[in-house]
């Protein structure tokens, strides 16, 4: 069972990374989401990166967090525009937006309006820095935050610049709090019959992502600087990262001293005590290191394992990809989209009851269910004709229906974003 959200709907007013993760998770687990997107599609339709398009109007950056949803074009600018969103949001469970503090505000969707008109509503705020405070308007980017949180500065060799992560690790966390914040509210809701307000944001994320080392640090305890060797951390003893092996490389992870010096033969391990691990941890790490070399990846990995050593090979996707353990835990889900072809995608990260959430929509072209979406809300064909001349809406997309070419004026809803 996964539809655990079956009859929550879900107002989308979200974009880039952050605020489509966190909705897919809702979408995943049943709730019916519904993204509101600009006229012509939103900003993640039309940029991926790697230049990652299926064709050129599918973007793989928009299909990884499009799932389970419906789109509905609609021009939140326009009193037209405003009137269908307050239908939907009075109609709602939750609203969930990741534009920069204020922007919905000058629009008259503000908590506080909204949550007088819908007592009931979960409404959720993805921001950069906070909805309030000194740095609330600076723009809210995951790379950005991976530097003024400090995350930087926790990998890499002591003669490296500051490392940031490869992958948008503060944006999917900031998402995760933010769905985790509005399952959260929804539950408190079944006790008191009130909506709250739940606020997710790239800073405390990134905050958060450093658990460890930052608590140290705010009781005093002094991080080691980073490693000339090429331990992993700043506050693990030694081994702890990294290490060249004859033919490529191998992670090792917290062996003492009595088991290092079996594995490798070498009695000066054992005259290391723990808190010699960590205090004579550059020692130990070099020694390692020298001893690595000696044999090959799949060598070690054979041999550590007759010792209880913990170590894992440092592999490329495609090994990842072919791993049983990744079959096993169903972590890639596959489709064939009418205009992408096949299509493979990451999975919902969570199983419930043994089971995956499945795939209930495919990731939906830009006001693919405008028309639908409008008719439940009570409107008919001719007040549904008169919003589309009038532009309130998208174009009719049952007689062009993935065209996602098209384009967007510039409006609200491309400006003053957060991811």
């Amino acid at each position: 069972m996964s539809d655990f959200l079956s009859g929550i709907k879900v107002v989308s007013l979200t974009h880039y990374l952050q605020g489509p993760s966190c909705v897919q998770f809702l979408a995943d687990l049943g709730a019916d989401v519904v993204k509101i997107e600009r006229i012509g599609g939103a900003y993640e339709r039309h940029w991926s990166g790697a230049k990652a398009f299926l064709n050129e109007d599918s973007s793989v950056f928009f299909l990884l967090a499009g799932r389970n949803q419906r789109s509905m074009e609609l021009n939140i600018q326009s009193p037209e525009g405003q009137a269908v969103l307050w239908r939907l949001i009075e109609q709602a469970d939750v609203l969930v937006e990741n534009f920069r503090p204020g922007t919905l505000n000058k629009y008259g969707f503000s908590h506080e309006e909204v949550s007088r008109r819908n007592p009931r509503i979960v409404y959720c705020s993805l921001t950069g820095f906070g909805t309030d405070g000194p740095s609330k308007d600076k723009p809210g980017q995951d790379l950005l935050l991976q530097s003024l949180s400090g995350l930087a500065t926790l990998s890499g060799r002591a003669d490296d610049p500051p490392v940031l992560a490869g992958t948008a690790l503060v944006d999917q966390h900031a998402a995760t709090l933010g769905a985790m914040g509005i399952l959260a509210a929804l539950f408190g809701r079944e006790r008191s019959g009130k909506g709250s307000r739940v606020d997710s944001n790239l800073l405390s994320a990134a905050l958060d992502l450093q658990l460890e080392p930052l608590n140290y640090h705010l009781n005093g305890a002094k991080l080691y600087e980073r490693s000339p060797s090429g331990i992993s951390s700043r506050f693990h003893q030694a081994p702890y990262g990294v290490f060249k092996t004859a033919d490529g490389w191998l992670t090792l992870s917290l062996s003492d001293g009595a088991t290092l010096a079996k594995a490798f033969g070498d009695d000066q391990f054992a005259t290391w005590s723990k808190e010699d691990q960590f205090d004579r941890r550059e020692e130990v790490n070099v020694l390692v290191t020298q001893h690595m070399v000696t044999k090959s990846s799949a060598a070690w990995e054979e041999h550590f394992a007759q010792f209880g050593v913990w170590c894992a090979r440092v592999r490329d996707y495609d090994e990842v990809i072919a791993d049983p353990q990744v079959t096993a835990n169903r972590s890639i889900i596959e489709f064939d989209d009418q205009q992408a072809g096949h299509v493979r995608l990451l999975a919902h990260p969570v199983r419930y009851d043994g089971n995956v959430p499945p795939l209930r929509r495919q990731p939906p072209g830009p006001g693919q269910h405008t028309d639908e979406v409008l008719v439940e809300l009570g409107y008919g064909a001719e007040e549904i004709a008169a919003m589309r001349q009038s532009t309130a809406v998208g174009p009719d997309r049952a007689v062009n229906k993935y065209d996602r070419k098209a384009s967007a004026p510039a409006s609200a809803y491309s400006k003053k974003s957060s991811r």
